[in-house]
């Protein structure tokens, strides 16, 4: 019944996840929740050169918040920290090259930041959708590495940073797709049968949020959430779902509106009321 499936997600997706879904739900927004100055908080945001992450980061960097870009191209991350800083005055945005899809240079990443850095909030966005199955360096099924087990490692190695301070939290970046796929633990490198690259994805961000609600049931002074940004037009949109782009970019959320939820779980006082652990789209739990 996957079929049926796909077909439930995409006409939900049709009716919430577009820039009118978005215009929609927003009527129910409290703009004050936002309206926040996080100086003197520290924030991490992975894949942070374009996309969702640079437009979450942006709007941190609005607020007065110390940003620490993680990302894989040093030439973008360089160009979208320029950016960032022009824009919003802030100087406080810091670049770290790091590859989420390498278990050894996050570990290393990470045991070097915790030395130098505190950590508020930890935003965990990198992603990516493979179309064709590709192993990295490590052997590893590259969308597995870079959506669930890049996410696992980064996460679970500064969870003793975020452990000292106030108000910590972890907002993982997942999506809607995550819908068509129950979690499978029995192929996690997507070895078996014919390899389907949007439904690999869709099952990393199933992973993600199984994840989620693990780390909150550890971790109960953390806030864990996870999200959908609903389908926004960005440059992982446009690289790997060429078709989707060309027949929905007219109705497409802008990186901003796809970003909203992060930053209002990212720094709002509503967003750590409710539970740890749940999913969140529109900036309320689904």
């Amino acid at each position: 019944m996957s079929w049926y499936r796909n077909a439930v997600w995409f006409v939900k997706g049709l009716r919430e996840y577009t820039r009118s879904g978005y215009e929609s739900a927003s009527k129910h927004f409290n703009p004050a929740d936002v309206e926040v100055n996080v100086a003197g908080r520290s924030f991490l945001v992975t894949g942070a050169n374009s996309g969702i992450g640079k437009a979450t980061a942006k709007e941190i960097a609005r607020r007065g918040g110390t940003v620490h870009l993680v990302c894989r191209s040093k030439e973008l991350a360089e160009v979208a920290k320029g950016e960032i800083v022009t824009e919003t005055g802030n100087p406080n945005i810091f670049l770290h090259i790091v590859d989420i899809s390498n278990p050894k240079e996050i570990w290393k990443f990470a045991e070097k930041f915790k030395n130098e850095h505190k950590l508020n909030v930890l935003i965990n966005n990198a992603g990516c959708m493979v179309n064709n199955r590709e192993l990295t360096e490590d052997g590893l099924e590259k969308n597995f590495a870079t959506n669930t087990l890049g996410t696992y490692i980064l996460t679970t190695a500064l969870l003793p940073l975020l452990e000292k301070e106030a108000d910590a939290r972890v907002i993982t970046v997942s999506s809607g797709g995550m819908l068509v796929q129950k979690l499978n633990i029995s192929d996690l490198q997507s070895g078996n049968g014919t390899f389907d690259g949007t439904m690999v994805y869709a099952q990393n961000k199933r992973q993600q949020v199984v994840l989620t609600e693990q780390w909150a049931k550890a971790h109960r002074n953390i806030h864990f959430s996870v999200m959908h940004p609903g389908w926004a037009d960005t440059p992982a949109v446009r690289s790997s779902m060429p078709d989707f782009y060309q027949k929905m970019k007219n109705n497409l959320r802008t990186e901003a509106q796809g970003a909203d939820t992060v930053v209002w779980l990212a720094v709002s006082t509503e967003a750590t009321k409710l539970p740890s652990g749940l999913f969140f789209q529109g900036k309320a739990a689904v």
